[in-house]
């Protein structure tokens, strides 16, 4: 029997009014579902509670815990958007019907999921909760998609190997991420996934046994250079991550180093270098393995400095120093912005790659209840390119399968930081050109590139950038784009432009 105590026992810090919120939710879903079986045989609302639990791990508030009770009710059991309203306010109208807009289209050929796919990023730009409750529910649904027939199982598990996992990883939240991408290699690519999960077990005992005796070594050092407040785990790698990681290292597992990855937990950042300059006059670092995701997080949020040393047993093993805060950011990415905003509005965001969260979040007080949505406007200025760029390819109506297939590179695929001269930095996908990054600043400097400095240094406009390197574009009035140019931009908006302006200068 589902326990709604359960629930509220997850919800960070709750009032008596969020605690009676969620309580008539559970309530008022399990009374309007009550005659709802599932595939499986169980009561429709097992579904519909999985839902609000996931959320309430991801330490969400109480209004978006209840929008993911009633996520299904308009949809499925014909409870109308005026009732919702009536019962639980506008907000949750709001968000229970942007998720059952994202439900009405499944990715079926190439027109339907081209929709569905534009929907989804229009949703995500008007309110990062509607994607976060429509990520809770297909997590419960990969985790009993084997009740569903086998036909539908393959259609399900690739959109969300394909589309709802990736958008996970944009957001920072691993803790849906890797379970999302692993349940979904399953059905996917059911032999690879055996096979990672042998390899996995097979190596896994190998190096848990050289984990402990590094681990021993580790503290003793710590403890002659009075370290005490420290935390140490272990992080295992993913299936899926280990499969893509396999495919670029030729299949060959001894080329992996961070298939059990140590992590060292301390309070402040100053710390987390300290430790670094601990371990590495102890143990010999691997030349190139040194990532400090500290001073250039990664796209997604995510903050650690990582290294890769020879542990003295004969082997190498990966080493991750993070903060506590940090170590939460990489479990919960936006969604921990979000429950600190719904807690108490004071809570600073202190990662820059998130900064533009804090302008798109919904404070419950400043909802406009006879406009359906925030007081506070969206600045679209503040949003990730990445996200605007989603959001205006929506307008595209006719997109074929190679612009998705674009859309996916482009914005789902490893990503760099790169900076302008004036320290603004810009996201964009790993192998991108320097006219990738003339476009991202605008159109126009895009359209009338004609030179490039990366670290000071002029270089051709075809070159390939690196994470963290100092961009400048030089611009001409009588330089335009060349065909040939397609052939190396890695973004969707400069294909776009490139394209555009060549079609422009044929018809004249």
């Amino acid at each position: 029997m589902e326990d709604i105590q359960e629930i509220l026992s997850l919800i960070p810090s709750p009032s008596e009014e969020d605690k009676a919120l969620v309580k008539k939710a559970y309530a008022f879903a399990k009374e309007a579902h009550k005659d709802q079986v599932r595939k499986s045989g169980e009561p429709y609302f097992t579904h519909l509670f999985a839902t609000a639990k996931n959320l309430a791990e991801l330490e969400m508030g109480a209004v978006t815990v209840s929008a993911g009770f009633l996520h299904d009710s308009i949809e499925d059991v014909g409870v109308t958007g005026e009732t919702l309203e009536k019962e639980f306010g506008k907000e949750i109208r709001f968000l229970v019907e942007g998720v059952t807009k994202l439900g009405q289209l499944k990715y079926r050929g190439t027109e339907r999921y081209n929709e569905s796919l534009r929907k989804l990023f229009v949703a995500m730009s008007q309110d990062i909760r509607v994607l976060v409750i429509k990520l809770a529910d297909r997590l419960h649904n990969m985790r009993t998609l084997h009740f569903v027939p086998q036909e539908k199982q393959l259609r399900i598990a690739k959109e969300t190997l394909e589309i709802y996992a990736p958008l996970a990883y944009r957001l920072g939240i691993r803790k849906l991420h890797r379970e999302l991408e692993d349940l979904s290699f399953a059905y996917v690519y059911p032999e690879d996934y055996e096979k990672m999960l042998k390899l996995l077990k097979n190596k896994r005992s190998e190096e848990e046994e050289m984990l402990e005796k590094f681990n021993k070594s580790l503290k003793k050092e710590f403890a002659k250079n009075n370290i005490t407040d420290f935390a140490v785990d272990y992080r295992v790698k993913g299936l899926y991550s280990l499969y893509k990681k396999l495919k670029r290292k030729d299949m060959d597992v001894d080329k992996v180093y961070d298939l059990l990855a140590m992590r060292v937990i301390v309070p402040t950042i100053g710390d987390c270098y300290r430790i670094l300059g601990i371990i590495h006059s102890g143990w010999r670092p691997l030349p190139g393995r040194i990532k400090d995701y500290i001073a250039f997080p990664k796209p997604n949020g995510y903050q650690s400095i990582h290294t890769t040393v020879l542990n003295g047993f004969g082997g190498v093993i990966e080493v991750q120093i993070k903060t506590k805060e940090m170590q939460r950011e990489s479990e919960y990415g936006i969604t921990s912005h979000i429950s600190y905003k719904q807690q108490d509005g004071k809570k600073k965001i202190t990662n820059p790659s998130l900064l533009w969260v804090k302008k798109i979040l919904p404070v419950r007080d400043n909802f406009d209840a006879s406009a359906n949505k925030t007081s506070k406007k969206i600045n679209f200025d503040d949003v990730p390119r990445w996200v605007k760029e989603l959001v205006e390819y929506q307008k595209d109506a006719g997109a074929s399968d190679s612009v998705i297939d674009e859309i996916k590179s482009d914005f789902f695929e490893e990503r760099i930081f790169v900076f302008t001269p004036k320290g603004d930095v810009i996201d964009l996908p790993k192998d991108s050109t320097a006219i990738d990054f003339a476009y991202n600043i605008h159109s126009d400097v895009g359209n009338h590139i004609s030179g490039a400095k990366i670290n000071g240094k002029f270089v051709a406009i075809t070159t390939t950038l690196q994470n963290g390197d100092l961009v400048e574009a030089e611009t001409r009035p009588n330089s335009k784009p060349s065909r040939k140019w397609l052939e190396v931009v890695k973004t969707t908006i400069a294909k776009k432009h490139i394209r555009s302006s060549l079609e422009e200068r044929r018809g004249k």
